[in-house]
């Protein structure tokens, strides 16, 4: 049995109706978006628990094997070569631990949303994939796809392509330059995903008009459900 990640959790109501899992980026933890919540926020959504899981302690060798909270190793800078499966894979079942947690807490997979930032939105969409029973929607910020698109193939399930898809990048992202985001979003197209990309003009970031644009997807999740 996966053991289940610490987390920082914000309800915006009592009796929440569906969660928001929310992964961070590389060197970051759980508290690192929480406080988005109140810019995101729609006075018409329903009450939403956001959770915000801190990723395992593991050596990063582009950091010299420094010890840091992160989704997998990082070997190098070439997204071809970034990231370790294992660490993935291994993320990936952390991830959907919390998600039948969340489903023991009476909110279903078509009423959680799965978020990511960089590190945590390649594995967002690492676990979007291999889904067999949809989420209500992922968000993938500042991201790629953690894997090949043969090996994306391979490992997507039918059912996957049901799950709505939000990205975002920075045109000026040293980190993980804008291509590779568009080029992931247009390899999830091929696969039959509806993706909404967008750009700002920032680097590996996120910015109030990302927020804003963010929020109007999400509530139009909620909306949908």
């Amino acid at each position: 049995m996966t053991e289940l990640l610490e987390t920082v959790e914000h309800e915006t109501g009592p009796h929440p109706q569906w969660s928001v899992l929310w992964l961070h980026g590389l060197g970051a933890d759980g508290h690192d978006f929480a406080p988005i919540v109140p810019e995101l926020l729609r006075r018409d959504w329903p009450a939403v628990r956001f959770v915000f899981p801190h990723a395992p302690v593991r050596a990063v060798t582009i950091n010299g094997g420094a010890r840091m909270r992160a989704w997998y190793d990082i070997r190098d800078m070439n997204l071809a070569n970034r990231a370790d499966s294992e660490g993935v894979a291994e993320s990936v079942a952390q991830v959907e631990a919390l998600i039948a947690r969340e489903a023991e807490r009476g909110i279903g997979a078509e009423r959680l949303l799965l978020a990511g930032f960089s590190q945590g939105g390649a594995v967002t969409l690492a676990a979007g994939i291999a889904r067999t029973r949809p989420l209500a929607g992922l968000v993938a910020l500042s991201t790629y796809l953690p894997m090949t698109p043969a090996q994306a193939q391979a490992a997507l399930q039918p059912a996957a392509t049901a799950q709505p898809v939000f990205m975002a990048h920075g045109q000026y992202d040293p980190v993980v330059p804008c291509a590779g985001g568009e080029m992931s979003a247009a390899a999830l197209r091929q696969f039959g995903f509806d993706v909404q990309w967008q750009r700002y003009p920032m680097q590996h970031s996120v910015c109030a008009e990302e927020i804003g644009d963010l929020g109007d997807w999400l509530g139009a999740r909620f909306a949908a459900g």
